[in-house]
């Protein structure tokens, strides 16, 4: 028998502990095929800060989610065992040993043989979490979602930021180039040519005004085809989206995605072989209705919805 999100029918939504959908809460990743995760991290942002408050909030705003997807009808809780494992306990005052443990946390949740969907926390996490998946799986397809590319030489002098991730991926062979697909690029830049090397190194970009005002269904479907079996990573930046659906995040640029073609996006993604997703850059201070979070929520739902093993009814 898997796990259920309690029913609002039987417990108020704002009433019990807060844990990502009302999920059962475990100390660690034994006997499930999709452990819930925060990292509660904001010291690898180089703007606004508070994502450290992300898992916590997404945490709240999932308690209205359902657990059947009347639209697609994916219902994830009927093939996974799901189970919300808590936070890793980061080094608040050192980003280095930041890196490090969660490094080390998700050896240990991979070690049982679970999937991760993981409430950040800025977006550095995804480094320490592209080199235990890369451990485990070898190198991996990615699906980058986001308003920048991340693929800083560095920042003040620093190597592992935000703002870095996907320049040390690449440099450490965490993945593989040419199924890379980074989506929802846009804003201004320091140079003409910031995108341009990492499509010399095989990424495939997509920049916002590429897809403004369309379906997102037809990019999916050639995401899907151009990754084809490989093991795929799912890393979504939540100011990929319009600040006017989601102002409550670190780095905001206007002209992004919209919220459907988010979901268009997520959901063409079924077939893929993913073996984990991350939800970042949620800054609840900057967003006092919770709308963001509650967007956030929402699509990690979606990534869920379309993980290898969820039914269909």
């Amino acid at each position: 028998m898997t796990n259920q999100p309690v029913s609002g029918n039987d417990l108020a939504r704002f009433a019990g502990i807060s844990s990502f959908m009302r999920l059962p809460v475990q100390a660690d990743a034994a006997g499930l095929d999709v452990a819930f995760v925060g990292v509660p991290m904001d010291h690898g942002a180089s703007w606004r800060s508070g994502t450290r408050f992300g898992p916590q909030q997404l945490r709240a705003q999932s308690a209205m989610i359902r657990p059947y997807a009347l639209q697609t009808g994916a219902a994830p809780f009927d093939g996974l065992q799901c189970a919300d494992i808590g936070d890793v306990a980061i080094n608040t005052f050192n980003l280095a040993d930041s890196i490090r443990i969660i490094k080390e946390s998700f050896d240990a949740i991979l070690a049982h043989g679970a999937k991760t969907i993981t409430m950040g926390g800025d977006h550095t996490i995804t480094l320490p979490i592209l080199r235990a998946m890369a451990a485990k799986h070898g190198p991996l397809a990615l699906v980058h979602v986001d308003a920048h590319a991340d693929v800083n030489e560095e920042m003040f002098g620093e190597k592992e930021t935000h703002g870095t991730v996907f320049r040390r991926a690449f440099e450490e062979g965490l993945l593989i180039p040419e199924k890379v697909w980074q989506i929802g690029l846009r804003g201004t830049g320091y140079t003409a040519e910031d995108f341009d090397e990492a499509r010399g190194w095989g990424f495939n970009l997509v920049t916002a005004p590429e897809i403004w005002h369309q379906s997102l269904t037809p990019l999916a479907d050639r995401v899907r085809e151009s990754i084809g079996g490989a093991k795929t990573y799912v890393s979504y930046d939540i100011d990929s989206l319009d600040p006017s659906f989601a102002p409550g995040t670190g780095t905001p640029e206007i002209g992004g995605l919209t919220t459907p073609q988010a979901m268009e996006l997520i959901r063409g993604l079924r077939g893929l072989d993913i073996v984990g997703c991350d939800l970042v850059e949620v800054s609840p201070p900057y967003d006092p209705s919770g709308n963001t979070a509650l967007v956030g929520a929402n699509l990690m739902f979606e990534l869920l919805s379309v993980l290898p093993g969820v039914p269909y009814r």
